[in-house]
Protein backbone atom coordinates (compact mmCIF):
# COMPACT_ATOMS: atom_id res chain seq x y z
CA UNK A 1 0.00 0.00 0.00
CA UNK A 2 1.96 2.92 -1.30
CA UNK A 3 0.78 6.31 -0.77
CA UNK A 4 -2.68 4.77 0.57
CA UNK A 5 -3.16 3.50 -3.10
CA UNK A 6 -3.38 -0.52 -2.94
CA UNK A 7 -1.68 -2.33 -6.49
CA UNK A 8 -1.38 -5.78 -6.70
CA UNK A 9 -0.01 -7.84 -9.52
CA UNK A 10 1.59 -11.86 -10.03
CA UNK A 11 5.26 -12.32 -10.34
CA UNK A 12 6.42 -13.48 -13.67
CA UNK A 13 9.93 -12.53 -14.50
CA UNK A 14 13.26 -12.88 -11.95
CA UNK A 15 16.46 -12.47 -11.62
CA UNK A 16 18.68 -14.27 -8.88
CA UNK A 17 22.34 -12.76 -7.67
CA UNK A 18 24.69 -14.68 -5.54
CA UNK A 19 26.87 -12.08 -3.32
CA UNK A 20 29.52 -13.95 -2.98
CA UNK A 21 31.03 -14.97 -6.15
CA UNK A 22 28.34 -13.52 -8.98
CA UNK A 23 29.61 -10.79 -10.85
CA UNK A 24 27.01 -8.95 -11.60
CA UNK A 25 26.31 -8.81 -7.69
CA UNK A 26 26.58 -5.62 -6.12
CA UNK A 27 27.90 -7.42 -2.99
CA UNK A 28 29.60 -9.38 -5.04
CA UNK A 29 33.01 -10.83 -2.92
CA UNK A 30 31.75 -9.52 0.04
CA UNK A 31 31.47 -5.84 -0.73
CA UNK A 32 29.71 -4.25 1.96
CA UNK A 33 28.50 -0.29 1.47
CA UNK A 34 25.66 1.68 2.31
CA UNK A 35 23.78 1.00 -0.60
CA UNK A 36 24.74 -3.21 -0.25
CA UNK A 37 24.36 -3.27 3.93
CA UNK A 38 20.45 -4.22 3.55
CA UNK A 39 21.86 -7.16 1.23
CA UNK A 40 23.33 -8.94 4.48
CA UNK A 41 20.40 -8.66 6.40
CA UNK A 42 18.17 -11.88 6.59
CA UNK A 43 15.64 -12.54 3.92
CA UNK A 44 12.42 -10.38 3.32
CA UNK A 45 13.27 -7.57 3.05
CA UNK A 46 13.60 -5.09 0.44
CA UNK A 47 16.44 -4.22 -1.50
CA UNK A 48 16.06 -1.37 -3.44
CA UNK A 49 18.70 1.14 -5.37
CA UNK A 50 18.90 3.78 -8.41
CA UNK A 51 19.93 2.30 -11.92
CA UNK A 52 21.60 4.75 -14.54
CA UNK A 53 20.25 7.39 -12.28
CA UNK A 54 16.70 6.75 -13.56
CA UNK A 55 15.06 3.51 -12.76
CA UNK A 56 14.64 2.43 -8.87
CA UNK A 57 15.34 -1.40 -8.75
CA UNK A 58 13.44 -3.65 -6.16
CA UNK A 59 15.18 -6.83 -5.40
CA UNK A 60 14.01 -9.30 -2.47
CA UNK A 61 16.86 -10.19 -0.13
CA UNK A 62 16.17 -14.15 0.22
CA UNK A 63 19.41 -15.62 2.43
CA UNK A 64 20.30 -15.62 5.68
CA UNK A 65 21.71 -12.97 7.99
CA UNK A 66 25.50 -12.40 6.87
CA UNK A 67 24.72 -14.25 2.86
CA UNK A 68 24.05 -11.53 0.17
CA UNK A 69 22.30 -12.58 -1.78
CA UNK A 70 18.95 -11.21 -3.59
CA UNK A 71 16.01 -12.01 -6.31
CA UNK A 72 15.59 -8.73 -8.46
CA UNK A 73 11.57 -8.05 -9.45
CA UNK A 74 11.77 -8.25 -13.28
CA UNK A 75 7.80 -8.22 -14.44
CA UNK A 76 4.73 -8.88 -12.88
CA UNK A 77 1.03 -9.23 -14.09
CA UNK A 78 -1.19 -6.46 -13.05
CA UNK A 79 -4.22 -7.56 -10.65
CA UNK A 80 -5.47 -4.73 -8.79
CA UNK A 81 -4.88 -1.01 -8.98
CA UNK A 82 -4.36 -1.14 -12.50
CA UNK A 83 -5.35 2.52 -13.00
CA UNK A 84 -2.62 3.91 -10.34
CA UNK A 85 -0.23 2.04 -12.11
CA UNK A 86 -1.09 3.37 -15.54
CA UNK A 87 -1.53 6.92 -14.07
CA UNK A 88 2.33 6.26 -12.02
CA UNK A 89 3.71 5.33 -15.74
CA UNK A 90 1.34 8.06 -17.83
CA UNK A 91 0.60 5.11 -20.16
CA UNK A 92 -2.15 2.77 -21.49
CA UNK A 93 -2.42 -1.40 -20.44
CA UNK A 94 -0.06 -2.97 -22.34
CA UNK A 95 2.80 -5.19 -21.63
CA UNK A 96 5.11 -2.79 -20.95
CA UNK A 97 2.94 -1.24 -18.13
CA UNK A 98 5.04 -3.80 -15.72
CA UNK A 99 7.33 -5.55 -17.68
CA UNK A 100 11.15 -4.51 -17.04
CA UNK A 101 11.86 -3.76 -13.39
CA UNK A 102 12.25 -0.07 -13.68
CA UNK A 103 8.53 0.00 -15.19
CA UNK A 104 7.42 -2.40 -12.59
CA UNK A 105 8.75 -0.21 -9.74
CA UNK A 106 6.74 2.48 -11.31
CA UNK A 107 3.76 1.16 -11.83
CA UNK A 108 3.96 -0.06 -8.08
CA UNK A 109 5.17 3.10 -6.49
CA UNK A 110 8.37 1.59 -5.27
CA UNK A 111 11.66 3.85 -4.79
CA UNK A 112 14.47 4.23 -2.46
CA UNK A 113 12.16 5.06 0.76
CA UNK A 114 11.42 1.19 0.68
CA UNK A 115 14.68 0.14 0.82
CA UNK A 116 15.49 -2.44 3.73
CA UNK A 117 11.32 -2.52 3.86
CA UNK A 118 9.97 -6.17 5.65
CA UNK A 119 7.85 -8.14 3.15
CA UNK A 120 6.05 -9.41 5.34
CA UNK A 121 4.82 -5.73 7.02
CA UNK A 122 1.72 -3.89 5.84
CA UNK A 123 2.95 -1.46 3.27
CA UNK A 124 4.90 -3.56 0.77
CA UNK A 125 4.20 -7.70 1.34
CA UNK A 126 4.51 -10.72 -1.08
CA UNK A 127 1.87 -13.53 -0.63
CA UNK A 128 1.27 -17.06 -2.09
CA UNK A 129 -1.90 -16.46 -4.72
CA UNK A 130 -4.33 -19.47 -5.57
CA UNK A 131 -4.84 -17.49 -8.41
CA UNK A 132 -1.48 -17.65 -9.90
CA UNK A 133 -0.85 -21.80 -10.21
CA UNK A 134 2.04 -22.09 -13.06
CA UNK A 135 2.85 -25.61 -13.84
CA UNK A 136 6.69 -26.22 -14.37
CA UNK A 137 6.99 -26.45 -17.60
CA UNK A 138 5.92 -22.77 -17.83
CA UNK A 139 8.35 -21.34 -16.14
CA UNK A 140 11.36 -20.62 -18.64
CA UNK A 141 15.12 -20.45 -17.57
CA UNK A 142 17.45 -17.96 -19.23
CA UNK A 143 20.70 -16.25 -18.78
CA UNK A 144 20.44 -12.71 -17.21
CA UNK A 145 20.11 -9.39 -18.93
CA UNK A 146 21.88 -6.40 -19.17
CA UNK A 147 24.92 -7.75 -17.58
CA UNK A 148 27.87 -8.01 -20.04
CA UNK A 149 29.94 -6.47 -17.48
CA UNK A 150 29.88 -10.07 -15.50
CA UNK A 151 32.44 -11.51 -17.49
CA UNK A 152 31.48 -15.57 -17.52
CA UNK A 153 28.71 -14.66 -14.66
CA UNK A 154 26.58 -13.28 -17.32
CA UNK A 155 25.78 -16.72 -18.54
CA UNK A 156 24.46 -18.04 -15.45
CA UNK A 157 20.79 -19.28 -16.05
CA UNK A 158 19.35 -17.52 -13.01
CA UNK A 159 16.69 -15.78 -15.09
CA UNK A 160 13.05 -16.80 -14.65
CA UNK A 161 9.90 -15.99 -16.49
CA UNK A 162 6.23 -17.46 -16.87
CA UNK A 163 5.83 -18.39 -20.42
CA UNK A 164 2.46 -17.55 -20.69
CA UNK A 165 2.55 -14.78 -19.72
CA UNK A 166 2.37 -11.10 -21.94
CA UNK A 167 4.10 -9.51 -18.89
CA UNK A 168 7.98 -10.45 -19.25
CA UNK A 169 10.77 -8.03 -20.46
CA UNK A 170 12.12 -10.25 -23.13
CA UNK A 171 11.92 -13.77 -24.48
Amino acid sequence: MVDGKRTSGTITETEAYRGYDDKACHAHLGRFTERTKVMYESGGVAYVYLCYGIHNLFNIITNTKDNADAILIRAVEPVEGIEIMQERRGKELDKTLTSGPGNFSKAFGLDRSHYGEDLTGNIVWIEESKESNFRESDIIESKRIGIDYAEEDKDLPWRFYVNSSKFVSKR
